[in-house]
């Protein structure tokens, strides 16, 4: 070998990295993901399935206990998800979980209405079987893990164009007006109406048998899942729609990029 040559290969090799680097896409995608409800088998299954990559992210909207039938099931595994080196997630907190910490006697709303909405299913899953101690006792009972998800748990979430979050917004105020239990609880006053924010509002909250479009203010990913429905994930980018019906194992998948073609220009803000 020329003495020049054996030059530029012991160059070369000082820029050698071990182990080989993998590189992935840039853009990040982004997944949204409506109402769970105690049901980790489709969970599952919709997680194992999406065409998640490195540097991708979960957005989940809440409600993520009460009337399925492993409330406790889910939350162990989504506590799981922010370990795996290969995804994100934003934990949004949805009315059910209000409800369940103020029934614990923590920070939150309509507690005296957490075990006819579906509470007991949750108590059950945490082995506790019926309500005879109070909400402080209960609290004690629950692993530390859990109690802080609860209590750690995101009001809103932005990833422009899109605001996500549990319920909805209060159609007649900026951002920075609305509150928490607003965007936990609103129903029909925000479905029904046009808003002025700058954003697409992704939501769950209120069940439709198919996701609502409402562009270009509102999408509704809550397809009643907990009802014998579906459980469905809006991957933003791509502008498709994942589906797993209840009780199934294989996801469907359907291009939803129409809905977008279709839309209104945004009012200003």
């Amino acid at each position: 070998m020329p003495a020049y040559a054996s030059i530029c290969c012991r160059a070369l090799a000082q820029f050698e990295v071990w182990p080989p680097v993998t590189y992935h896409k840039q853009v990040m995608s982004c997944f949204v993901i409506g109402d769970i409800h105690g049901c980790l088998a489709e969970l599952r299954y919709l997680i194992d399935q999406l065409p998640i990559e490195h540097g991708d992210r979960l957005v989940f909207l809440g409600d993520y206990i009460d009337r399925g039938p492993d409330s406790m099931g889910v939350v162990t595994y989504l506590l799981e998800l922010p370990k795996q080196a290969t995804v994100d997630a934003v934990f949004l907190k949805g009315n059910h979980e209000d409800m369940f910490l103020h029934y614990l006697g923590l920070s939150g709303n309509h507690g005296d209405v957490f075990l006819s909405n579906g509470g007991l299913a949750t108590l059950a899953s945490y082995g506790i079987a019926a309500p005879i101690l109070g909400g402080l006792e209960i609290a004690k009972q629950l692993p530390l893990a859990h109690l802080d998800f609860y209590q750690s748990l995101e009001t809103f979430y932005v990833v422009k164009p899109y605001i996500c979050v549990h319920a909805g917004i209060q159609p007649l105020k900026k951002l920075e007006e609305q509150t928490a239990a607003e965007m936990y609880w609103i129903r029909a006053e925000f479905i029904r109406n046009p808003h002025k924010l700058p954003f697409t509002v992704l939501f769950g909250h209120t069940p439709q048998k198919e996701v609502l479009f409402d562009l270009p203010y509102k999408i509704g990913l809550d397809t009643g899942l907990v009802y014998g429905n579906k459980l469905s994930c809006l991957a933003i980018e791509e502008k498709a729609l994942y589906q797993i019906k209840r009780g199934n194992k294989t996801i469907q998948k359907v291009s939803v990029q129409d809905n977008w073609n279709k839309k209104l220009k945004f009012h200003a803000p």
